[in-house]
């Protein structure tokens, strides 16, 4: 009995150490906008540090297993929020677990607590997302991001990157899922070349504005979301969704931003030129895919607006959330016409 007490004691002080360090990591690494910055004021995204590949055959050394892997979001992050509708949309609930973060970013970074649509971690009983990190590489000092896709056989991050995450989901664990294709081959080029556009102008535009600190930086990066906003409102004009008929996973890029726009980047990033609710097509467009169930489910205007308005104190000092805006998505829209 002793001999176990002591080694529990040895443990306990370990892990205490361990996340010690990691506290001091994040102290280190408090925010995106701390230094990410370059000479000219214009926002520089972190590359994704973990790129491990899921394979179907296991010849990647990481085989689709049902119950291996467990992905960790917050639906604040509109990244990590496309990997948790894609995981639904493909009916792989029961063979990829999944875990909310707690909104609130603080000095110690992504914490698992419990609360309103979040929950503690019941994988690892980590207390912070860095744990994940350190675990998988001790030597990790960049900032910690979401989703992490974790694999609980290795103790390790096979991939934090959305963009593999959601490919890995659908050409990977297809037998444990349905039939839905966000990825068709017959118009592979022509999704890769829109998402590739999306990422630039829309997804991550509007971090550069709301990130830039510098006149010119804001001002490029603002009138270059709205112009593509401008193209994409043409493009839907004569189309439900992006490739006509069929949902894509290219419109879930899309939609992650929209649905966040109004209510967090036309104030908060200062992307104010117009409003999504301004456009005739693109807020019919949003009311469209947020009135289905399975895409709105993950959407959490409370933890999207508490996130950015408290965890980013370098734009909004005061950590004060707003009441509004009123967004209205649920009424009729006329999209299943087109």
């Amino acid at each position: 009995m002793w001999p176990l007490r002591a080694n529990r004691r040895q443990e306990r002080c370990a892990r205490s150490r361990l996340v010690s360090r990691i506290l001091k990591t994040c102290m280190n690494n408090p925010s995106p906008t701390a230094d990410a910055k370059s000479s000219t004021g214009e926002f520089k995204r972190q590359e994704d540090a973990f790129r491990d590949w899921i394979s179907a055959d296991g010849s990647t050394g990481f085989p689709a297993t049902a119950g291996r892997y467990h992905l960790y979001v917050s639906l604040a992050c509109p990244w990590a929020t496309r990997t948790a509708i894609v995981r639904k949309l493909l009916a792989l609930e029961d063979a990829i677990g999944m875990t909310v973060i707690d909104p609130i970013r603080d000095e110690h970074g992504w914490a698992f607590r419990k609360g309103p649509d979040y929950d503690t971690d019941p994988i690892n009983g980590f207390a912070y997302l860095a744990e994940a990190y350190t675990a998988t590489n001790p030597d990790y000092q960049a900032h910690v991001t979401v989703p992490v896709l974790w694999d609980k056989q290795t103790k390790r991050i096979v991939n934090n990157s959305e963009d593999d995450i959601c490919r890995m989901f659908q050409d990977a664990f297809r037998q444990f899922g349905n039939e839905v294709d966000l990825f068709p081959r017959d118009i592979a080029e022509e999704q890769a070349q829109l998402s590739k556009f999306l990422y630039e102008n829309v997804n991550n535009g509007v971090y550069l504005a709301g990130f830039a600190i510098s006149q010119r930086a804001y001002e490029a990066s603002c009138r270059k979301v709205f112009a593509a906003l401008d193209q994409l409102e043409e493009r839907l004009a004569a189309q439900r969704y992006l490739f006509g008929k069929r949902l894509v996973e290219s419109d879930l890029r899309l939609f992650c931003t929209l649905i966040r726009f109004d209510a967090v980047y036309h104030g908060h990033f200062k992307c104010n030129l117009s409003r999504i609710a301004d456009y005739a097509n693109l807020q019919g467009y949003l009311m469209d895919l947020y009135q289905q169930p399975e895409i709105a489910q993950y959407v959490n205007l409370d933890h999207i607006k508490r996130h950015y308005y408290i965890t980013q104190r370098d734009i909004n000092p005061t950590g004060i959330v707003p009441i509004g805006p009123k967004l209205h998505l649920t009424g009729p829209h006329g999209r299943e016409a087109l």
